[in-house]
Protein backbone atom coordinates (compact mmCIF):
# COMPACT_ATOMS: atom_id res chain seq x y z
CA UNK A 1 0.00 0.00 0.00
CA UNK A 2 1.61 3.16 -1.45
CA UNK A 3 1.12 6.75 1.78
CA UNK A 4 -2.06 8.58 0.23
CA UNK A 5 -2.62 6.42 -2.69
CA UNK A 6 -5.01 3.67 -3.80
CA UNK A 7 -4.01 -0.34 -3.01
CA UNK A 8 -1.00 -0.86 -5.72
CA UNK A 9 -0.34 -4.66 -6.88
CA UNK A 10 3.43 -6.09 -6.49
CA UNK A 11 5.68 -4.87 -9.09
CA UNK A 12 7.55 -8.20 -10.01
CA UNK A 13 3.76 -9.53 -11.08
CA UNK A 14 2.49 -6.85 -12.16
CA UNK A 15 0.85 -6.21 -15.75
CA UNK A 16 -1.56 -3.65 -16.70
CA UNK A 17 -5.01 -4.96 -16.86
CA UNK A 18 -6.07 -2.19 -18.94
CA UNK A 19 -3.89 -2.67 -21.76
CA UNK A 20 -6.46 -4.64 -23.89
CA UNK A 21 -8.93 -2.00 -23.27
CA UNK A 22 -7.21 1.27 -23.92
CA UNK A 23 -7.88 1.02 -27.58
CA UNK A 24 -11.62 1.87 -26.76
CA UNK A 25 -10.76 5.10 -26.77
CA UNK A 26 -10.22 5.38 -30.61
CA UNK A 27 -13.91 4.14 -30.88
CA UNK A 28 -15.59 7.85 -30.24
CA UNK A 29 -13.87 8.64 -33.80
CA UNK A 30 -14.96 5.62 -35.48
CA UNK A 31 -18.53 6.10 -34.54
CA UNK A 32 -19.41 8.93 -36.89
CA UNK A 33 -18.74 6.13 -39.78
CA UNK A 34 -21.35 4.00 -37.79
CA UNK A 35 -23.32 7.05 -38.16
CA UNK A 36 -22.70 7.36 -41.59
CA UNK A 37 -23.37 3.90 -41.83
CA UNK A 38 -26.55 3.95 -40.25
CA UNK A 39 -28.07 6.34 -42.29
CA UNK A 40 -27.04 5.09 -45.83
CA UNK A 41 -28.55 2.08 -44.74
CA UNK A 42 -32.07 3.36 -42.96
CA UNK A 43 -31.98 6.89 -44.50
CA UNK A 44 -32.70 7.79 -40.95
CA UNK A 45 -32.01 11.28 -38.95
CA UNK A 46 -31.41 9.31 -35.78
CA UNK A 47 -28.19 7.99 -36.88
CA UNK A 48 -26.37 11.14 -36.79
CA UNK A 49 -27.00 11.31 -33.36
CA UNK A 50 -25.41 7.52 -32.28
CA UNK A 51 -21.87 9.52 -31.41
CA UNK A 52 -23.85 11.84 -28.48
CA UNK A 53 -26.29 8.86 -27.61
CA UNK A 54 -23.27 6.52 -27.28
CA UNK A 55 -21.23 9.04 -25.42
CA UNK A 56 -23.28 10.27 -22.72
CA UNK A 57 -25.99 7.73 -22.55
CA UNK A 58 -24.05 4.33 -23.04
CA UNK A 59 -20.99 5.13 -21.21
CA UNK A 60 -22.44 6.10 -18.00
CA UNK A 61 -24.60 3.39 -18.00
CA UNK A 62 -21.92 0.64 -18.51
CA UNK A 63 -19.61 2.84 -16.05
CA UNK A 64 -22.38 2.40 -13.42
CA UNK A 65 -22.45 -1.25 -14.01
CA UNK A 66 -18.77 -1.79 -14.03
CA UNK A 67 -17.94 0.88 -11.16
CA UNK A 68 -14.60 1.50 -10.14
CA UNK A 69 -10.93 1.04 -10.44
CA UNK A 70 -8.65 2.00 -8.04
CA UNK A 71 -5.69 -0.08 -7.87
CA UNK A 72 -2.20 1.88 -9.03
CA UNK A 73 0.60 0.92 -10.79
CA UNK A 74 3.61 0.33 -8.58
CA UNK A 75 5.83 2.80 -8.68
CA UNK A 76 8.99 0.35 -9.80
CA UNK A 77 6.92 -0.62 -12.94
CA UNK A 78 6.14 3.17 -14.01
CA UNK A 79 9.47 3.84 -16.04
CA UNK A 80 8.82 0.74 -17.93
CA UNK A 81 4.92 1.48 -18.13
CA UNK A 82 5.58 5.30 -19.40
CA UNK A 83 8.29 4.09 -21.94
CA UNK A 84 6.20 1.73 -23.97
CA UNK A 85 5.16 2.83 -27.13
CA UNK A 86 2.22 1.31 -27.03
CA UNK A 87 0.28 3.91 -24.99
CA UNK A 88 1.47 6.59 -26.90
CA UNK A 89 0.69 5.33 -30.19
CA UNK A 90 -3.00 4.97 -29.38
CA UNK A 91 -2.77 9.00 -28.58
CA UNK A 92 -1.16 9.49 -32.07
CA UNK A 93 -3.91 7.09 -33.45
CA UNK A 94 -6.74 9.46 -32.67
CA UNK A 95 -5.52 12.56 -34.52
CA UNK A 96 -5.87 10.12 -38.25
CA UNK A 97 -9.52 9.02 -37.13
CA UNK A 98 -10.53 12.47 -36.02
CA UNK A 99 -9.64 14.38 -39.00
CA UNK A 100 -11.08 11.57 -41.34
CA UNK A 101 -14.42 11.84 -39.11
CA UNK A 102 -14.02 15.65 -40.02
CA UNK A 103 -13.92 15.50 -43.70
CA UNK A 104 -16.85 12.82 -43.80
CA UNK A 105 -19.44 14.81 -41.63
CA UNK A 106 -18.28 17.96 -43.95
CA UNK A 107 -18.97 15.92 -47.33
CA UNK A 108 -22.53 15.17 -45.89
CA UNK A 109 -22.96 18.94 -44.46
CA UNK A 110 -21.85 20.03 -48.07
CA UNK A 111 -24.75 17.35 -50.00
CA UNK A 112 -27.33 19.09 -48.29
CA UNK A 113 -29.85 16.34 -47.83
CA UNK A 114 -30.19 16.21 -44.03
CA UNK A 115 -33.27 17.82 -42.26
CA UNK A 116 -32.39 20.24 -39.45
CA UNK A 117 -32.75 17.35 -36.53
CA UNK A 118 -29.84 15.45 -38.93
CA UNK A 119 -27.78 18.60 -39.26
CA UNK A 120 -28.09 19.25 -35.66
CA UNK A 121 -27.15 15.80 -35.19
CA UNK A 122 -24.65 16.10 -37.52
CA UNK A 123 -23.13 18.94 -35.46
CA UNK A 124 -23.40 17.42 -32.07
CA UNK A 125 -21.22 14.02 -33.48
CA UNK A 126 -18.34 16.24 -34.83
CA UNK A 127 -18.08 18.70 -31.75
CA UNK A 128 -18.45 15.61 -29.74
CA UNK A 129 -15.39 13.73 -31.75
CA UNK A 130 -13.31 16.77 -31.46
CA UNK A 131 -13.94 17.99 -27.79
CA UNK A 132 -12.68 14.92 -26.49
CA UNK A 133 -9.52 14.94 -29.07
CA UNK A 134 -9.48 18.45 -27.23
CA UNK A 135 -8.47 15.45 -24.27
CA UNK A 136 -5.82 13.91 -26.15
CA UNK A 137 -4.60 17.12 -27.17
CA UNK A 138 -4.12 17.61 -23.47
CA UNK A 139 -2.24 14.19 -22.91
CA UNK A 140 0.04 15.07 -25.70
CA UNK A 141 0.77 18.91 -24.95
CA UNK A 142 2.34 18.55 -21.68
CA UNK A 143 4.82 16.38 -23.06
CA UNK A 144 8.55 17.40 -23.50
CA UNK A 145 8.91 15.68 -26.97
CA UNK A 146 8.52 18.46 -29.71
CA UNK A 147 6.49 16.31 -32.31
CA UNK A 148 3.68 15.36 -29.35
CA UNK A 149 3.43 19.31 -28.93
CA UNK A 150 2.80 20.02 -32.95
CA UNK A 151 0.32 16.82 -32.56
CA UNK A 152 -1.02 18.72 -29.98
CA UNK A 153 -1.75 21.80 -31.55
CA UNK A 154 -3.21 19.69 -34.88
CA UNK A 155 -5.81 18.03 -32.49
CA UNK A 156 -7.21 21.56 -31.45
CA UNK A 157 -7.39 22.95 -34.89
CA UNK A 158 -10.65 21.47 -35.89
CA UNK A 159 -12.13 23.44 -32.49
CA UNK A 160 -10.11 26.88 -33.38
CA UNK A 161 -9.43 26.43 -29.60
CA UNK A 162 -5.10 26.00 -30.32
CA UNK A 163 -4.65 29.30 -27.87
CA UNK A 164 -5.28 26.21 -25.07
CA UNK A 165 -1.94 24.52 -25.84
CA UNK A 166 -0.82 27.85 -23.78
CA UNK A 167 -2.84 28.80 -21.72
CA UNK A 168 -3.74 25.22 -20.17
CA UNK A 169 -0.07 24.53 -19.23
CA UNK A 170 1.31 27.74 -18.08
CA UNK A 171 -1.93 29.16 -17.04
CA UNK A 172 -4.45 26.97 -15.88
CA UNK A 173 -1.55 24.96 -14.09
CA UNK A 174 -0.30 27.72 -12.35
CA UNK A 175 -3.53 28.94 -11.26
CA UNK A 176 -5.37 26.32 -10.44
CA UNK A 177 -8.25 26.20 -7.80
CA UNK A 178 -7.61 29.93 -7.18
CA UNK A 179 -10.04 32.95 -8.40
CA UNK A 180 -7.96 34.32 -10.69
CA UNK A 181 -7.70 30.87 -12.76
CA UNK A 182 -10.49 31.20 -15.63
CA UNK A 183 -10.96 27.91 -16.06
CA UNK A 184 -11.53 26.57 -12.24
CA UNK A 185 -15.35 27.06 -11.78
CA UNK A 186 -16.42 28.43 -8.36
CA UNK A 187 -19.38 26.97 -5.98
CA UNK A 188 -22.23 28.30 -6.85
CA UNK A 189 -21.32 29.00 -10.14
CA UNK A 190 -23.48 27.89 -13.09
CA UNK A 191 -21.89 26.26 -16.34
CA UNK A 192 -23.73 28.97 -18.17
CA UNK A 193 -21.96 32.02 -16.14
CA UNK A 194 -18.88 29.86 -15.78
CA UNK A 195 -18.40 29.43 -20.27
CA UNK A 196 -17.95 33.29 -21.45
CA UNK A 197 -15.93 34.02 -17.86
CA UNK A 198 -13.64 30.72 -19.11
CA UNK A 199 -13.46 31.14 -23.02
CA UNK A 200 -12.67 34.86 -22.65
CA UNK A 201 -10.61 34.26 -20.11
CA UNK A 202 -8.30 32.02 -21.16
CA UNK A 203 -8.04 33.42 -24.63
CA UNK A 204 -6.89 36.30 -23.43
CA UNK A 205 -4.59 34.70 -20.82
CA UNK A 206 -3.14 32.53 -23.35
CA UNK A 207 -2.25 35.95 -25.45
CA UNK A 208 -1.09 37.45 -22.34
CA UNK A 209 1.39 34.60 -21.61
CA UNK A 210 2.67 33.90 -24.84
CA UNK A 211 2.95 37.69 -25.69
CA UNK A 212 5.25 38.59 -22.45
CA UNK A 213 7.36 35.50 -23.50
CA UNK A 214 8.78 37.50 -26.45
CA UNK A 215 8.34 40.99 -24.94
CA UNK A 216 10.65 39.79 -22.17
CA UNK A 217 13.23 38.81 -24.84
CA UNK A 218 12.88 41.84 -26.32
CA UNK A 219 10.98 40.42 -29.29
CA UNK A 220 7.54 41.08 -30.67
CA UNK A 221 4.80 38.16 -30.53
CA UNK A 222 3.68 38.52 -34.69
CA UNK A 223 5.84 35.88 -35.03
CA UNK A 224 5.37 32.31 -36.51
CA UNK A 225 7.25 31.22 -33.49
CA UNK A 226 4.70 32.37 -31.21
CA UNK A 227 2.42 29.20 -29.79
CA UNK A 228 -1.05 31.21 -30.39
CA UNK A 229 -0.52 32.50 -33.58
CA UNK A 230 0.83 29.47 -35.51
CA UNK A 231 -1.95 27.46 -33.40
CA UNK A 232 -4.79 29.43 -34.78
CA UNK A 233 -3.05 29.68 -38.33
CA UNK A 234 -3.66 25.78 -38.11
CA UNK A 235 -7.49 26.19 -37.83
CA UNK A 236 -7.39 28.81 -40.91
CA UNK A 237 -5.00 26.83 -43.26
CA UNK A 238 -7.70 23.73 -42.26
CA UNK A 239 -10.56 25.42 -42.93
CA UNK A 240 -9.37 27.14 -46.02
CA UNK A 241 -8.78 24.10 -47.04
CA UNK A 242 -12.37 22.52 -46.28
CA UNK A 243 -14.11 25.45 -48.30
CA UNK A 244 -12.00 24.70 -50.94
CA UNK A 245 -12.71 20.99 -51.25
CA UNK A 246 -16.91 21.42 -50.42
CA UNK A 247 -17.65 24.98 -50.42
CA UNK A 248 -17.96 28.21 -48.50
CA UNK A 249 -21.87 26.61 -47.22
CA UNK A 250 -19.52 24.57 -44.89
CA UNK A 251 -18.17 27.31 -42.75
CA UNK A 252 -21.05 27.47 -41.02
CA UNK A 253 -20.79 24.14 -39.89
CA UNK A 254 -17.25 24.39 -38.84
CA UNK A 255 -18.10 27.28 -36.80
CA UNK A 256 -21.03 25.51 -35.32
CA UNK A 257 -18.63 22.36 -34.34
CA UNK A 258 -16.40 24.08 -32.98
CA UNK A 259 -18.08 25.97 -30.14
CA UNK A 260 -20.09 22.26 -29.45
CA UNK A 261 -16.50 20.81 -29.48
CA UNK A 262 -14.78 23.88 -27.56
CA UNK A 263 -17.97 23.91 -24.86
CA UNK A 264 -17.40 20.34 -24.01
CA UNK A 265 -14.07 21.15 -22.77
CA UNK A 266 -14.92 23.95 -20.82
CA UNK A 267 -17.74 21.48 -18.60
CA UNK A 268 -14.83 19.60 -17.96
CA UNK A 269 -13.20 22.51 -16.51
CA UNK A 270 -15.82 23.04 -14.55
CA UNK A 271 -16.52 19.96 -12.94
CA UNK A 272 -12.96 19.24 -12.50
CA UNK A 273 -12.27 21.67 -9.74
CA UNK A 274 -15.55 23.38 -8.63
CA UNK A 275 -15.61 25.13 -5.70
CA UNK A 276 -11.99 24.12 -4.10
CA UNK A 277 -9.74 26.52 -3.14
CA UNK A 278 -5.60 26.40 -2.30
CA UNK A 279 -5.36 28.27 0.56
CA UNK A 280 -2.74 31.38 1.32
CA UNK A 281 0.54 30.86 2.98
CA UNK A 282 2.16 32.76 5.86
CA UNK A 283 3.86 34.26 2.85
CA UNK A 284 0.61 35.38 1.21
CA UNK A 285 1.41 32.94 -1.42
CA UNK A 286 -0.92 30.02 -2.50
CA UNK A 287 -0.45 26.88 -1.28
CA UNK A 288 1.08 23.61 -3.89
CA UNK A 289 -1.56 21.91 -5.36
CA UNK A 290 -1.89 18.34 -3.83
CA UNK A 291 -4.53 15.97 -4.74
CA UNK A 292 -7.12 17.66 -2.39
CA UNK A 293 -7.41 20.69 -5.61
CA UNK A 294 -9.12 18.28 -8.11
CA UNK A 295 -12.02 16.57 -8.11
CA UNK A 296 -11.52 12.63 -8.98
CA UNK A 297 -13.32 9.63 -10.82
CA UNK A 298 -11.95 6.15 -10.84
CA UNK A 299 -15.31 4.86 -12.97
CA UNK A 300 -12.97 1.98 -15.44
CA UNK A 301 -14.98 2.56 -18.33
CA UNK A 302 -15.11 6.55 -19.04
CA UNK A 303 -10.88 6.67 -17.84
CA UNK A 304 -10.50 4.47 -20.43
CA UNK A 305 -12.69 6.32 -23.13
CA UNK A 306 -10.83 9.65 -21.83
CA UNK A 307 -6.82 8.47 -21.39
CA UNK A 308 -7.37 8.29 -17.89
CA UNK A 309 -8.17 12.54 -17.29
CA UNK A 310 -10.25 11.37 -14.09
CA UNK A 311 -7.63 10.99 -12.02
CA UNK A 312 -6.87 14.69 -12.43
CA UNK A 313 -4.99 15.15 -9.27
CA UNK A 314 -2.25 12.99 -10.09
CA UNK A 315 -1.94 14.89 -13.37
CA UNK A 316 -1.92 18.72 -11.70
CA UNK A 317 0.74 17.14 -9.53
CA UNK A 318 2.79 15.61 -11.63
CA UNK A 319 1.85 17.34 -15.53
CA UNK A 320 4.17 15.18 -17.36
CA UNK A 321 3.30 12.31 -15.89
CA UNK A 322 1.49 9.98 -19.02
CA UNK A 323 -2.17 8.78 -18.32
CA UNK A 324 -1.48 4.94 -17.92
CA UNK A 325 0.74 5.96 -14.91
CA UNK A 326 -1.50 8.20 -13.18
CA UNK A 327 -2.66 7.11 -9.50
CA UNK A 328 -5.71 7.66 -7.49
CA UNK A 329 -5.05 9.45 -4.04
CA UNK A 330 -7.44 8.45 -1.17
CA UNK A 331 -7.57 12.53 0.10
CA UNK A 332 -8.71 13.67 -3.41
CA UNK A 333 -12.26 14.51 -3.14
CA UNK A 334 -14.39 12.65 -5.53
CA UNK A 335 -17.08 12.91 -7.83
CA UNK A 336 -20.36 10.71 -7.70
CA UNK A 337 -20.24 9.12 -11.51
CA UNK A 338 -17.72 9.78 -13.97
CA UNK A 339 -17.04 12.72 -16.06
CA UNK A 340 -19.57 11.52 -19.45
CA UNK A 341 -22.24 11.46 -16.06
CA UNK A 342 -21.12 14.28 -14.51
CA UNK A 343 -21.47 16.39 -17.88
CA UNK A 344 -25.32 15.85 -18.27
CA UNK A 345 -25.58 17.17 -14.47
CA UNK A 346 -23.37 20.41 -14.90
CA UNK A 347 -25.27 21.35 -18.31
CA UNK A 348 -29.06 21.41 -15.90
CA UNK A 349 -27.85 23.81 -13.04
CA UNK A 350 -30.45 22.81 -10.12
CA UNK A 351 -29.61 18.92 -10.54
CA UNK A 352 -25.72 20.40 -10.46
CA UNK A 353 -26.08 22.20 -7.33
CA UNK A 354 -27.88 19.22 -5.67
CA UNK A 355 -25.35 16.42 -6.15
CA UNK A 356 -22.24 18.61 -5.75
CA UNK A 357 -22.77 21.73 -3.66
CA UNK A 358 -23.07 19.78 -0.30
CA UNK A 359 -20.11 17.89 -1.55
CA UNK A 360 -18.07 21.19 -1.71
CA UNK A 361 -19.13 22.05 2.09
CA UNK A 362 -18.43 18.69 3.66
CA UNK A 363 -14.79 19.03 1.83
CA UNK A 364 -14.46 22.26 4.16
CA UNK A 365 -16.30 20.95 6.74
CA UNK A 366 -18.89 23.65 5.92
CA UNK A 367 -16.38 26.37 5.87
CA UNK A 368 -17.06 28.71 3.00
CA UNK A 369 -14.33 30.75 3.56
CA UNK A 370 -12.25 27.53 2.36
CA UNK A 371 -13.80 27.11 -0.43
CA UNK A 372 -13.84 29.06 -4.08
CA UNK A 373 -16.93 30.95 -4.16
CA UNK A 374 -18.78 32.64 -6.20
CA UNK A 375 -20.03 35.88 -4.96
CA UNK A 376 -23.35 36.33 -6.32
CA UNK A 377 -24.06 33.03 -4.63
CA UNK A 378 -22.54 34.00 -1.87
CA UNK A 379 -25.96 34.50 0.62
CA UNK A 380 -27.83 31.21 -1.10
CA UNK A 381 -24.79 29.15 -0.03
CA UNK A 382 -24.81 30.36 3.71
CA UNK A 383 -28.12 29.96 4.24
CA UNK A 384 -27.62 26.49 2.96
CA UNK A 385 -24.73 25.53 5.59
CA UNK A 386 -27.30 27.00 8.07
CA UNK A 387 -29.63 24.10 7.42
CA UNK A 388 -26.51 22.42 9.19
CA UNK A 389 -24.26 19.04 8.60
CA UNK A 390 -27.47 16.43 8.25
CA UNK A 391 -28.14 17.34 4.65
CA UNK A 392 -24.69 17.49 4.08
CA UNK A 393 -22.99 13.78 2.35
CA UNK A 394 -19.48 12.81 3.12
CA UNK A 395 -17.72 13.37 -0.22
CA UNK A 396 -16.91 10.03 -1.07
CA UNK A 397 -18.00 6.56 0.68
CA UNK A 398 -15.29 3.85 0.42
Amino acid sequence: MTSGTAPTLPSRTWRDPRKPLWPLALLVPVLPFLGWWGWHATGGTWAWWLTPLVVFGAIPVVDLLIGDDRSNPPEEAVPRLAADGYYRWLTYLYLPAQYAALVLCCAVWAGGRLSWLGAAGLVATVGVVNGIAINTAHELGHKRETAERWLSKIALAPTAYGHFHVEHNRGHHTRVATPEDPASSRLGESFWAFWPRTVSGSLRSAWRLESSRFRLRGRSPWTWRNDVLNAWAMTVLLFGLLTVAFGPGVLLFLALQAVVGFSLLEVVNYLEHYGLARQRTAAGRYEKVDPRHSWNSDRTVTNVFLFQLQRHSDHHANPLRRYQTLRSFDSSPRLPAGYATMVVAALVPPLWRRVMDDRVLAHYDGDLGRANVHPPALRRLRERRRRGPAATPRPYAG
